[in-house]
């Protein structure tokens, strides 16, 4: 699209015939129209495309994307079901790179299509303005985009038509009013939603907010794992639940000492039948990679090995849909999403009246102490556990930094939860690692027949790939050390002073 074009948004019916009474000697002639058909608008859970401004389409086997200016760009291919990296070679294909790998393109909605092309005649019928509109419309309602083109000297023709145009429209000319008249009252999805805080808000009651938004997020994700459309609905319902769990373990004495115990053991047990599914999603997700570790030769074992884990991964995600299917789960999603919502449903502990930012600020002082006085002691000898007890308390700082985030300067957080973040995708990578070699090993043995002799190929595939994970996890000790200095700089722990070290307040 040239810059000098101009696009415009109406909300609701819409007639080009409108505009032909404000075109002041110019007349309105339409053409090429592709006929009403059905469509398809596609994104992934969380709106990808939609928030990036742009909206993807898909009518019989063509692919449309909408840009954020009007212009388009299409191929033929069918998105539904597909990530962006599966489809066809071709211009929308390449426009979504930077798409979310791991997300796959679904039906957001459906509806009706048409599109015409249009074009501004003089007295003489000759042509002064071309543009094109597209109409589309759902059951929730309906917009026209329209995107007016300039001809060389024909200024004032184009300024008529966008002054026309303009006098007509619905004010906000992006996609986002697509999305709004399309979806009204339908926001994206978010892993992460914004949870507001007051400064001296009871914690019981932060705590309660917290875990009450994280476990509508799970419920968010319930019917995405049972369609298996991708592995990311799994892994953010297990990081909801997981979230809910450092709540409990890290908000201490703000619940009764029972029903935290309670509380505990019940998304203990929700995460349990989780767990072996998101293992061989992680390993499934990574083939290609280990295909590229390990030489052709040994490529053999590897098919074999996958084999397995596809059939492990479909047995462990028929027990798990079993569950999400099941009275009991829905009972008791349905028991704790009431026990969560309804006031004095809740048993206070002694913590439970503090207010948020005292009670912020002692917990994230405790625990960021913790974590410098685990990672100063992190050498080459060190051994691996210690190691993944800094993973697991880092995890527990970033979480309470992320909740609390709201009663602090967000400029200041950003600068501390870079560095953070920075030390634990390096301690994830080493926790991979050694999670990964125990793993193959464990599935080595379990593969050996009652003699203990297992199919060579597989045993020489996985032999060679924990070899590798070893070498890589050793790489990765030294990047965490590294890591580490740059998040124990001077600067961080000056302002981790300055933001939370008010006075020494016991947790």
């Amino acid at each position: 699209m040239a810059n000098d074009d101009r696009f415009f948004v109406f909300s609701g019916k819409f007639d080009l015939t409108q505009v032909s009474k404000g075109l002041n000697g110019f007349s309105l002639k339409t053409e090429n129209s592709i006929p009403r058909r059905a469509f398809n608008l596609l994104d992934c859970y969380d709106q990808s495309v939609r928030a990036d401004g742009r909206l993807l389409i898909q009518t019989d086997d063509v692919l449309r994307l909408l840009n954020s200016d009007g212009s388009v760009v299409e191929q033929s291919g069918i998105g539904t079901g597909r990530f962006v990296q599966d489809l066809p070679e071709g211009p929308v294909r390449t426009a979504l790179t930077g798409f979310p790998s791991l997300r796959a393109l679904m039906g957001i909605t459906s509806g009706w299509f048409e599109s015409h092309d249009f074009a501004v005649l003089d007295d003489l019928q000759k042509t002064q303005v071309r543009g094109f509109a597209q109409s589309l419309s759902t059951q929730g309602g309906q917009v026209v985009l329209v995107r007016v083109q300039p001809m060389r000297g024909y200024d004032r023709a184009f300024q008529t038509v966008c002054a026309a145009f303009a006098d007509l429209s619905s004010g906000q000319q992006s996609m986002e009013a697509v999305f709004q008249a399309l979806l009204p009252g339908i926001s994206p999805y978010k892993a992460k939603p914004d949870i507001a805080l007051g400064t001296d808000e009871p914690s019981v009651q932060v705590a309660t907010d917290i875990i009450r938004t994280y476990l509508h997020v799970a419920r968010q994700n319930e019917a995405g794992v049972i369609a298996d459309i991708d592995t990311e609905f799994l892994h953010d319902y297990r990081v909801s639940l997981r979230r809910i769990r450092s709540v409990l373990s890290l908000f201490k004495g703000v619940f009764s000492p029972d029903q935290t115990a309670e509380f505990k053991q019940v998304f203990s047990d929700l995460m349990a039948p989780t767990g072996p599914v998101r293992d061989m999603d992680v390993y499934l997700l990574d083939k290609d990679m280990y295909f590229n570790l390990l030489p052709s030769n040994l490529h053999l074992g590897l098919e074999a090995m996958f084999d397995q884990f596809g059939a492990e991964r479909a047995r462990a995600f028929q027990a798990l849909t079993k569950q999400f299917r099941s009275t009991a789960y829905e009972q008791q999603m349905s028991k704790l999403t009431t026990l969560f919502s309804e006031a004095g449903a809740i048993q206070p502990g002694p913590n439970a009246a503090r207010g948020a930012y005292d009670y912020a600020c002692a917990l994230i002082w405790k625990r960021y102490r913790k974590v410098c006085k685990l990672a100063r002691r992190i050498t080459e000898d060190t051994p691996d556990e210690a190691v993944h007890a800094l993973r697991i308390d880092c995890k527990k700082l970033r979480y309470l930094m992320e909740f609390f985030a709201p009663l602090f300067d967000k400029k200041a957080f950003k600068a501390l939860i870079k560095p953070l973040k920075k030390l634990q995708d390096n301690l994830g990578l080493f926790n991979d690692y050694s999670v990964q070699q125990d793993a193959l090993l464990g599935f080595v043995s379990r593969q050996s027949n009652a003699q203990g002799r297992v199919n060579a190929q597989l045993a020489l595939a996985a032999g060679g790939l924990v070899s590798i994970l070893d070498q890589r996890q050793r790489a990765e000790r030294h990047r965490v050390i590294a890591s580490f200095k740059h998040f124990d700089s001077l600067d961080t722990q000056h302002l981790f002073r300055t933001l939370f070290h008010h006075k020494e307040v016991k947790t």
